[in-house]
C-alpha cells in the first residue's frame, strides 16, 4: 500500500517538476467518425511545447472534448522533445532547410533586433524554442502539421561549431577561424 502511494507521489512530483515548459496551441480541428447511427464528433489538437532555452517538441491528440485533446497533445509533445543549439541564445548558427511531405521551410539566421519573421505554426515553434531573431519562409504545404514537422526536421539538422569540431577532431577556433590570406583579385589591384 505504501509503495503504491509512493509511486503515485513520484508521478505527481514529476508533474510538479516540469512547469518550466511553455505550450502553444497551434491548431484545433473538429473531426467526425461515421458510425451506424450517424456521426460521432471529436476534436484533434496540435500543440507545441518548449522550455524557451533550446528544447522544443510537438504533439497531437484526439478526444471527444477539447481540453482532453489538448492535454493528450501536450503530454505527447513533452515526450518527444529535441534539443537545438542556439547562437548567443537568440538565433540559429547557420541557414537550414527542412522538408516533410509537400511542406518545405527555409530558416535563416538573422542579426540582433530582427525578431521572429515567420508564419503561424513556425512562429509557435520558434517562440517555444527561445529563438528571438530568425527569418523564415514556408514553401509548399500550408498544412500546420506538415509545416511544424518540416520545421522540426530542419532544426534537427542544426549543428553548432562545437559539434562540428568534435566530429572532425579539431578545436572550435580552427573551424571558426577566418582565412587571413587576401583574395587573389585584391592582391592584383
Amino acid at each position: 500500500m505504501a509503495e503504491r502511494e509512493n509511486r503515485r507521489g513520484r508521478g505527481r512530483n514529476r508533474e510538479e517538476e516540469t512547469p518550466e515548459f511553455a505550450d502553444r496551441l497551434v491548431a484545433i480541428n473538429r473531426v467526425s467518425k461515421t458510425v451506424k447511427g450517424g456521426k460521432r464528433f471529436g476534436f484533434a489538437a496540435l500543440v507545441v511545447v518548449g522550455d524557451q532555452k533550446g528544447r522544443v517538441g510537438f504533439g497531437k491528440g484526439k478526444a471527444k472534448e477539447v481540453p482532453e485533446a489538448i492535454r493528450k497533445a501536450t503530454e505527447q509533445a513533452k515526450r518527444q522533445m529535441i534539443r537545438v543549439p542556439l547562437r548567443e541564445g537568440r538565433t540559429l548558427h547557420h541557414d537550414i532547410e527542412g522538408r516533410h511531405g509537400a511542406g518545405k521551410v527555409v530558416m535563416r539566421t538573422a542579426p540582433e533586433g530582427t525578431g521572429i519573421i515567420a508564419g503561424g505554426p513556425m512562429r509557435a515553434v520558434f517562440e517555444m524554442l527561445g529563438i528571438k531573431d530568425v527569418v523564415s519562409k514556408s514553401i509548399g504545404s500550408q498544412n500546420p502539421y506538415n509545416m511544424i514537422r518540416a520545421t522540426i526536421d530542419g532544426l534537427q539538422k542544426e549543428s553548432s561549431p562545437r559539434q562540428v569540431a568534435a566530429r572532425r577532431g579539431k578545436k572550435v577556433a580552427d573551424i571558426l577561424k577566418k582565412d587571413d590570406a587576401p583574395a587573389p583579385e585584391a592582391a592584383e589591384a
